[in-house]
């Protein structure tokens, strides 16, 4: 498909693999490095972590390398690319946040943005939905 293969990956079921055995099963089948080459972001509410490639790899490929990993069948973990989405949630937001902020904020090229379309404040969560023209600026 002509689609851009996301740059996160989803590790769902990592209950029995710790945050550092995780990092290093994930360095020993890319290749790569946590940290220079890609991120790990730990999601234990729902027992998830993300890891986000900075360095450019087919992530469709590393996928299925997980998937026939010896390691990741015994910890009986799954991994799927992170769909994208135009729409993502800011929580822990600052009481006195304006979504001029936001959107200037979520819009730098620094942080990973991209245009903004909508930004919707829940004062009472200090949280925010901030909704993207395209899938480009979620990460």
């Amino acid at each position: 498909d002509s689609a851009e293969a996301s740059p996160s990956v989803v590790f769902e079921n990592i209950e029995r693999c710790s945050p550092k055995c995780l990092q290093m099963l994930l360095e020993n089948i890319s290749g790569l490095t946590v940290d220079a080459d890609f991120t790990v972001e730990l999601i234990p509410e729902i027992n998830v972590a993300v890891a986000t490639f900075i360095k450019n790899i087919d992530t469709k490929e590393f996928v299925k390398k997980c998937l026939q990993h010896k390691r990741v069948r015994e910890f009986n973990m799954t991994a799927r690319l992170l769909e994208s989405t135009q729409s993502i949630k800011a929580e822990n937001l600052p009481q006195s946040i304006s979504s001029d902020y936001l959107t200037v904020y979520f819009e730098s090229a620094r942080n990973g943005g991209g245009p903004v379309s909508d930004v919707q404040l829940f004062p009472k969560e200090n949280s925010a939905i901030i909704t993207f023209c395209d899938h480009k600026g979620n990460s």
